[in-house]
């Protein structure tokens, strides 16, 4: 994720790019005009933040922030492989009753992290307080001035538009349901949420099963979705957020598609006891989709097929149940069945969905994010066991991601990925898990469907082992010194701010992290510039999408970065160096 560092001479701003061909996937493009442009003016590399970045003249930042690159040293190799990096905020910097406490305090850390070369700053815009009092009743206020904040650090922003519940997940620390007049609605009618076997409702999201059905005065969900916390809530923020917009500093908005704002069912929900790691349960067991199963069952031919009854529990092993165990249901004509209707069910989801938010921020300079959760327990067993229960349809002779990458490619969204910090070292072997593979796998995925990929770390990490993997996953195959990489994350957001990650020797480290990041180039606003969103191209049918789940030979790994933060040695002169310190404290 050798240096680089040398003194360039400029030789012009680069040209700008342009989407005027929508047939083409976004990356492809932008690829295609960077060869002609190479070509007609030597220039080595396209080295925007994402396949629709276009040049501009750098815009100020704080005075003591570090120095900012030119627009005409963009051209050249170094900041080819320059990959910024953000910071997520705490999840309740906007307290559940629409607060900011601790401005001066959330400010200082801010410029901190301006001074240490971080690009920008992601949030979640939180549902349950945005529209708390009502249908269309928004007080954006405390968002306004968390977002003055950032901005006037220099800071840019990715916003995600949260529409679950913060609570229940890992790492959740803040409770923040969706708002008492969605509940309520629930209240009357539990199947509106997602449901396990044994009758166990999650109110952390709806369940896609109302997506397309008129239980809402005649309207289907998505409709709804549509008029309320879709085009209600995003042209509302918006409107109410037009001058972050116009200023550049919102630049990502990430659209929340179910539990933790990922694209998945709530499959491992530590509220109801699930514990790592289990395999988790289908999401599947309301009215609703069970009709929705059973139509399409009966269309196949098989009105006597059910959903799972043997796919047992949150904390059982593949082993103790006969759906995933060897030779279990899932290799049947049956399970095969169902497991392409569950996870073609959330694909279509997402595309709904996709769908609505492009159409909403279209000519904004903004990119659209989608989440994928990294579930890496049970990834070396036949089974994929809890990648299945959270609709990722993923075995040995399928691909379950690429679909998903191909369906965000028609929005030109970016496949924002997680767990980019894990090593198959540390987890424990009866959890059969490989982070390390299954990140190669679906970057690979989106890298071959030709769209933005980005990630996160899962948990937070202080350490250099942490930050090397993240490096690594950053540019697969290193630095190259004289033109772009072959593959290269389109940024990277840290899990996440806290005094523990601003203490001196944590902080020291991160900002080496940082440094190294950028691949030992200065900071640089131009490298997170937007073009307007285009529309979303035509609906890609799912035919279409399903070829995509032929397997791949992932792209290569080298296996350490070639952009390391230091090892043991490193790691053993920083005791030395604390000791000392604390001694003289």
């Amino acid at each position: 994720m050798a240096s680089v560092s040398a003194t360039l001479k400029p030789v012009g701003s680069p040209k700008k790019l342009t989407l005027n061909r929508p047939e083409l996937p976004p990356a492809a493009a932008a690829h295609n005009k960077l060869k002609q442009q190479n070509r007609r003016e030597g220039l080595n590399a396209n080295l925007r933040f994402s396949s629709h970045r276009r040049a501009k003249v750098p815009q100020a930042a704080t005075t003591d922030a570090p120095a900012e690159s030119t627009s005409a040293e963009v051209g050249y190799c170094p900041l080819a492989n320059y990959v910024p990096l953000f910071v997520m905020l705490q999840l309740g910097v906007v307290s559940r009753e629409n607060e900011l406490p601790n401005e001066d305090k959330l400010e200082k850390q801010l410029n901190e992290l301006k001074a240490a070369g971080v690009d920008g700053v992601m949030v979640d815009v939180w549902w349950g307080i945005a529209e708390a009092k009502g249908p269309k009743q928004y007080d954006w206020s405390s968002y306004r001035r968390l977002f003055q904040l950032v901005q006037k650090s220099g800071l840019r922003i990715q916003a995600i538009m949260s529409f679950h519940q913060c609570g229940g997940n890992i790492g959740d620390a803040v409770y923040i349901p969706i708002p008492d007049w969605v509940l309520a609605v629930g209240d009357k009618d539990p199947d509106i949420f997602y449901t396990n076997r044994s009758g166990n409702r999650n109110k952390e999201y709806l369940s896609l099963g109302v997506d397309n059905l008129p239980l809402f005065q005649g309207r289907t969900a998505v409709e709804v979705l549509r008029k309320i916390y879709v085009q209600g809530l995003h042209e509302e923020f918006q409107e109410s957020m037009s001058d972050f917009f116009k200023s550049g500093s919102i630049i990502d908005i990430e659209v929340g598609l179910g539990p933790a704002g990922e694209l998945r069912y709530p499959s491992y929900p530590e509220t109801q006891g699930w514990k790592f790691p289990g395999i988790g349960e289908f999401q599947c067991y309301d009215k609703y989709l069970k009709q929705d199963f059973q139509a399409a069952a009966a269309k196949a031919g098989h009105p006597e097929w059910e959903l799972p009854d043997d796919a047992g529990t949150y904390n059982d092993t593949p082993e103790k149940t006969g759906f995933f165990a060897t030779n279990g249901t899932y290799l049947t004509e049956k399970g095969k069945f169902f497991l392409e209707w569950y996870s073609n069910r959330l694909i279509e989801h997402g595309d709904q969905i996709l769908d609505e938010a492009n159409q909403v921020f279209q000519g904004c300079k903004v990119r659209l994010a989608a989440k994928v959760s990294g579930i890496h327990w049970w990834y070396t067993d036949d089974s994929h066991a809890c990648e299945l229960t959270s609709g990722y349809y993923n075995l040995k002779d399928r691909d379950g991601y690429r679909p998903l990458a191909r369906m965000i490619s028609r929005h030109y969204g970016t496949l924002n990925f997680t767990c980019l910090e894990m090593r198959n070292s540390e987890q424990p072997a009866k959890a059969k898990s490989a982070p390390q593979q299954l990140v190669q796998q679906v970057l690979s995925s989106g890298w071959t469907e030709n769209i933005d990929v980005a990630g996160e770390n899962a948990l937070s990490r202080y350490d250099r082992a942490g930050y090397n993997q993240i490096l690594l996953n950053v540019r697969p195959n290193g630095v190259v010194r004289n033109g772009p990489p072959k593959q290269k994350m389109a940024g990277v957001t840290y899990l996440r701010l806290s005094d523990e990650l601003l203490e001196p020797k944590n902080f020291r480290i991160f900002k080496l992290f940082v440094k190294k990041m950028h691949a030992d180039q200065d900071y640089c606003r131009d490298m997170t510039d937007v073009a307007p969103l285009p529309r979303s191209k035509r609906k890609i049918p799912m035919d279409e999408l399903l070829e995509a789940t032929k397997p791949i030979k992932p792209f290569p790994w080298n296996r350490e970065t070639d952009m390391s933060v230091g090892g043991v040695l490193a790691d053993y002169f920083d005791n030395l160096f604390n000791k000392f310190f604390s001694i003289l404290n």
